[in-house]
């Protein structure tokens, strides 16, 4: 219902045989290229801002070009950055170059999709990033999703090396950290290879084979506090992809004998080359997948495996449905909340719709609908056995029995997109208000209406748009149905929740405090947050819970209900949550719920929460000034 702004989106292949094998077996040269189109394609849902792509030929002489960069911003930034290589390819070919010399034709390449996650917008920002110099070896193009929670601490950790950042952000500097660290391994080969009396190229063949990209990273990654998938290509070849060390950000992998292809996400890898669930793998955390530039591939343990903090909200909302587990999840996302949803209309299911809302929560939708069938089972079980007893046991009474159904409707349509173009306020809100349409008739009026969506975070939509359009159903009592928990806490590894008072949890939390008299709970976390400002990070404590913790959540879903619903609603709104002990049954294998319960996987996540809450305060407080 909510557009957030996430984690992006990587690709990698690695071609592994020559490229007239793939000419002859698959029909051209560019058999690399297309698949890199295709994943980025598949994982579009990912980043819609900009996206780039890199690519790195093998042995190629002096004097020739061997790595290449396209990147674009917008959401035709696919289609734009492919157009372009084509049309680099195609001029080279019609002035008489062969195919397996032109642009973009080569062994490595790179994909990024981007979501902005800090603010920072245009092409300086948009991966991959690159990094120039004679050797090859030390050439590197980097890419990620990441969002690291120390990004001072790494920027110290380089100026006192001497560099020179040319920008503050965590990519540039990672960039920066990560070349200090491929000249020091080249120092390293050089050393050795100089003393065993080679030089010029030899020397420079020598370091490019013998490469240990496995020591740039243990060098460089110690440091790094925050969820991530950094993958870098150097200009020998070598590849990498490394993940960090709580698993926070997901990625997966496939290899053969004929390429390697590292993505963010496994249908679209089982998609792309038509391959088995088990056919591809999970990038373990902490582990990098290396392939050096002859083509061996590897898993590297870069960094200890710290506790399981596999993203839950990528279960939920991110990435695509089609995937084999997740879609087992959200149905049981769905049946695991049959009991509140009864609870809701009073179990009468005789008089209740159910629908969802597009497009995300359809999956959720048909798990709620098989446990309240299943219900409704039970029930007529127990409605033919009183008949039995009562000796009214009947053909007709027997058949209004089985008549009961789960009346189920798609209620919402989406409709239009906004277009931002519109300056005018007013205007802007009107069409707001318009972006999913109604299928009238669907109900009858004084039913109840459940509708279910994968989540609500800031609640606009819903306030703005969904609970007005709905109404003019005329429902008795609509129940708004969220398959994820309360979002309470900003997420800082990634996703595009950072900021406090956008929350519409916080802001039912924050009202319920002041309407209770119990303001000085505000003053005193906003107090206690400042007093770690001094504290060595692995000290600070979140505080923010305690803005919580006077409530219980049906307290703040009833609280979020009344913040939500437009003063001429009609109906009667009930919001109904996922609790978070439910959530953790239907993903049991990504525990990661620091935006549900404040509890941070890296000591970097309590400093970052207590910011955004010293920001907050700080700035309500000038708002009253």
């Amino acid at each position: 219902m909510e557009l957030i702004k996430h984690e992006c989106g990587v690709a990698m292949i690695r071609l592994l045989k020559p490229l007239s094998y793939y000419k002859e077996k698959y029909g051209s040269e560019l058999y690399g290229l297309d698949k890199l189109y295709l994943i980025m394609e598949k994982e579009h849902n990912r980043g819609q801002e900009a996206a780039g792509i890199g690519c790195v030929k093998l042995d190629v002489p002096p004097g020739q070009e061997y790595i290449f960069r396209q990147r674009a911003q917008g959401a035709d930034a696919i289609t734009d950055i492919f157009a372009n290589a084509h049309q680099q390819i195609e001029t080279c070919i019609s002035e008489g170059m062969e195919m397996s010399q032109a642009p973009f034709v080569g062994e490595v390449y790179m994909g990024h999709l981007r979501y902005s996650t800090t603010g920072r917008s245009g092409i300086n920002y948009v991966h991959p990033f690159m990094r120039r110099n004679n050797w090859s070896s030390r050439n590197m193009l980097l890419c990620g999703n990441f969002n690291m929670t120390n990004v001072d601490e790494i920027f110290n950790s380089i100026i006192e090396k001497g560099q020179h950042p040319r920008l503050y952000a965590d990519t540039f500097i990672l960039l920066e950290q990560l070349g200090h660290g491929l000249d020091r391994e080249n120092e390293r080969l050089y050393k050795i290879h100089h003393e065993a009396g080679l030089s010029a190229l030899d020397l420079s063949h020598a370091i490019a084979r013998d490469l240990n990209v496995s020591n740039v990273l243990r060098r460089c990654s110690p440091i790094w506090d925050g969820g991530y998938v950094i993958c870098g290509i150097v200009g020998n070849g070598d590849m990498w992809a490394m993940r960090d060390p709580n698993g926070i950000r997901p990625a997966f992998y496939y290899r053969d004998d004929e390429i390697v292809v590292v993505a963010s996400e496994r249908p679209v890898i089982q998609t792309a080359f038509n391959l088995a669930l088990d056919d591809v793998k999970e990038l373990e955390p902490g582990d990098a997948l290396i392939v050096d530039r002859d083509g061996t591939s590897r898993i590297d343990h870069i960094l200890p495996k710290g506790r399981n903090a596999k993203c839950s909200f990528e279960r939920i909302y991110f990435s695509r449905g089609s995937d084999y587990d997740i879609y087992k999840e959200r149905k049981m996302l769905g049946r695991k909340l049959v009991h509140p949803v009864l609870k809701a209309i009073d179990y009468d299911i005789d008089k209740t719709v159910f629908s969802f809302i597009p497009n995300t929560a359809e999956v959720a939708f048909y798990g709620l609908l098989a446990g309240v069938e299943n219900y409704l089972i039970k029930s007529k079980i127990k409605e033919i056995q009183q008949l039995s007893q009562s000796g009214d046991l009947t053909d007709e009474n027997i058949a209004n029995v089985l008549r009961r159904r789960v009346r189920r409707e798609k209620v919402a349509i989406k409709d239009i997109k906004l277009r931002t173009f519109i300056a005018e306020s007013s205007v802007r809100n009107d069409l707001a208000t318009h972006v999913y349409d109604i299928t009238y008739g669907s109900i009858n009026p004084g039913d109840n209406l459940v509708v279910i969506d994968d989540s609500i975070v800031r609640g606009t939509t819903l306030k703005q748009s969904i609970i007005r359009i709905l109404d003019r159903l005329h429902p008795r009592k609509m129940v708004i149905v969220s398959s994820s928990p309360q979002v309470r806490f900003p997420d800082c590894y990634g996703i595009d929740m950072s900021r406090m008072g956008e929350f519409i949890a916080f802001k039912a939390a924050m009202a319920l405090l002041e309407e209770r008299g119990m303001k000085s709970v505000i003053d005193e976390v906003y107090r206690k947050c400042k007093n770690q400002d001094s504290l060595p990070k692995d000290q600070v404590r979140n505080y923010v819970k305690d803005i919580y913790s006077p409530f219980s959540d049906e307290e703040v879903s009833a609280k979020i209900a009344e913040l939500l619903t437009p003063h001429d609603t009609h109906a009667e709104i009930e919001i109904v949550y996922q609790s978070v002990e439910e959530m953790h049954v239907a993903i049991p294998e990504h525990p990661g719920d620091w935006y549900f319960t404040g509890d941070y996987p890296t000591i970097g996540g309590n400093r970052l929460v207590n910011k955004a809450f010293i920001n907050y305060y700080e700035g309500r407080v000038s708002a009253r000034d």
